[in-house]
């Protein structure tokens, strides 16, 4: 049987040569809204994503063929999985991808916030010199606290380890042993605001983490705190942290992610205290060849062979 995959993101160019190698029939076309995808999406047997197209009940429901939908990364938010299961489509994913790129990103940023690196470049390309405007903070010494111990928290953990950070960990599904083997400390949830320096948060979106980071539990971190957000935008009740970040509670932030995506009239951007970058978490070079190639490979194994790796609901 002759298959077809539908490439509806910017996935790297050797994921469209593997599935040609293997024979399959590749529609690579990016940058559609809903309707476009609607329309081309028939006849297809997989779709292929990245995290900024969606795929949605009436996407699923123009698909007279579709059997799996892949994802080239991690988080599954922009796809309805529990629709799609219903249909009986398998969703994959490609757990540990790109947690590499995620975890030094988010390393970067907490360099940044910490040291206005930022700030400090935007002020010297202004003409300024102005050195005592912007000392910063060393991390040596400092508590990190990581709230989600999966595959990109443990290696933020492992990598401010190395910086002599004092690491305090947060998992509400891993066993505290897993925390410790990985050099960590683990703390219940309300502990790790109140001691951190540093919360970086590294959860997946689901019911019980949306707004997980609001008024309230702001309001237990420490005072002159910092908050970092490299997971996803609608962890953080953006009004509370705007709120909590003029007050001067939270010293500063740096986010990744946001509610929105593209962010439209996102208030934090324009603090000077908040590091924002345009969800770059992933987006390194080998990250999403690595990312590209798995999926590629996982959607053809499943069509051709009905190998399942990177399942996401159970059929």
């Amino acid at each position: 049987m002759s298959y077809k995959v539908f490439i509806a993101d910017k996935l790297n160019p050797k994921a469209k040569e593997i599935l040609e190698s293997r024979g399959f029939e590749v529609l690579f076309l990016t940058g559609l809204d809903e309707d476009g995808l609607v329309e081309n999406i028939k006849g297809c047997h997989a779709v292929l994503v990245r995290s900024g197209v969606k795929i949605t009940k009436r996407v699923i429901d123009a698909a007279d063929q579709l059997k799996v939908i892949g994802r080239a990364g991690t988080g599954v938010d922009n796809i309805d999985v529990a629709y799609a299961t219903t249909k009986g489509i398998q969703v994959l994913n490609v757990p540990g991808g790109n947690s590499v790129a995620a975890a030094e990103h988010t390393i970067g940023l907490i360099f940044a916030l910490m040291r206005n690196i930022p700030q400090a470049n935007a002020s010297l390309r202004s003409g300024a010199w102005n050195r005592h405007a912007f000392v910063g903070h060393e991390l040596t010494g400092k508590t990190l606290g990581v709230a989600g111990f999966g595959r990109v928290g443990s290696l933020v953990a492992d990598r401010a380890l190395g910086l002599r950070m004092h690491v305090l960990a947060y998992d509400p599904v891993l066993p505290d042993f897993v925390i410790e083997a990985g050099g960590a400390v683990p703390v219940k949830f309300d502990e790790l605001l109140e001691r951190a320096d540093i919360l970086t948060l590294h959860m997946p979106l689901n019911d019980r983490t949306r707004g997980l980071i609001n008024a309230d539990t702001l309001s237990k971190m420490r005072q002159g705190s910092y908050l970092v957000n490299v997971a996803r935008g609608p962890i953080v009740d953006t009004s509370a942290l705007y709120d909590a970040l003029k007050s001067g509670h939270i010293a500063g932030a740096a986010i990744d992610v946001y509610d929105q995506e593209p962010p439209r009239d996102n208030p934090l951007i324009g603090l000077p205290n908040v590091v924002a970058t345009p969800h770059l978490g992933a987006s390194t070079r080998e990250a999403q060849e690595r990312v590209s190639v798995s999926i590629a490979i996982q959607a053809a194994d499943f069509l051709a062979h009905g190998i399942i790796f990177g399942a996401v609901n159970r059929l």
